[in-house]
């Protein structure tokens, strides 16, 4: 697998941009845990990536935590933001996935002026009103160009996915301390069969996403 290039965030740069945003989630398919996003922010003065930057679902628990400083080190600027269960239960993931992005980009000290973004649906600047902020809340995004599978050909964006799924396994990992038997240590809280088979025995707990109707809640 050929590793991911800077080729589109340099191409914003020449075409204006000062600043680009690479942004990505990790968790939206789990059960249990926060849906988080990664940002990490590129500029003309960013050289080559860390070594061994790739998708994180392509690399190792060790691998991402080793990449995680050597990617903070890297970039002018990278941010995490989250969305809890009960935020996903209440507005559905879709729009959950924007609070965490927006609540990420909340923290760059520098806006940026254009952003990246994983995938092929646009839920940063394209959402359904009402659902989330009213007109005076409502934040300024910068333009989004979709990166479909941005993960795997995009530095920014793979550091950025990197990140984010450093930031919900330490998460996770805390949560799975006060409850052993669902193994959240090790399935990171989708739905494994050891996972589910502990949902059959005790039942749901505030950290599961009860919207999704999976067993019954404790």
């Amino acid at each position: 697998m050929a590793a991911p290039t800077l080729r589109l965030e340099r191409r914003l740069l020449r075409e204006g941009a000062t600043r680009v945003a690479c942004v990505d989630e990790v968790g939206r398919g789990a059960l249990a845990g926060p849906v988080t996003v990664g940002v990490v922010v590129v500029t003309q003065g960013c050289r080559k990536p860390p070594p061994g930057i790739r998708d994180s679902k392509a690399l190792t628990a060790a691998m991402r935590q080793r990449l995680r400083p050597q990617i903070e080190a890297w970039a002018p600027e990278c941010a995490i933001g989250h969305a809890t269960p009960q935020e996903i239960d209440r507005v559905g993931i879709v729009t959950a996935m924007r609070m965490a992005a927006v609540r990420a980009l909340a923290t760059i000290v520098v806006e940026p002026d254009s952003i990246l973004l994983d995938g092929s649906h646009d839920y940063l600047s394209v959402f359904p009103q009402g659902t989330l902020f009213d007109q005076s809340e409502t934040p300024v995004i910068p333009p989004v160009t979709m990166v479909v599978r941005g993960d795997a050909s995009c530095a920014g964006i793979a550091c950025a996915s990197i990140i984010a799924k450093c930031a919900r396994d330490d998460l996770i990992r805390d949560l799975a301390r006060d409850f052993p038997q669902y193994e959240w240590d090790s399935n990171k809280g989708y739905g494994s069969a050891n996972h589910l088979g502990a949902i059959a025995a005790h039942g749901l707990t505030e950290h599961h996403r009860v919207s999704w109707r999976v067993g019954t809640p404790a």
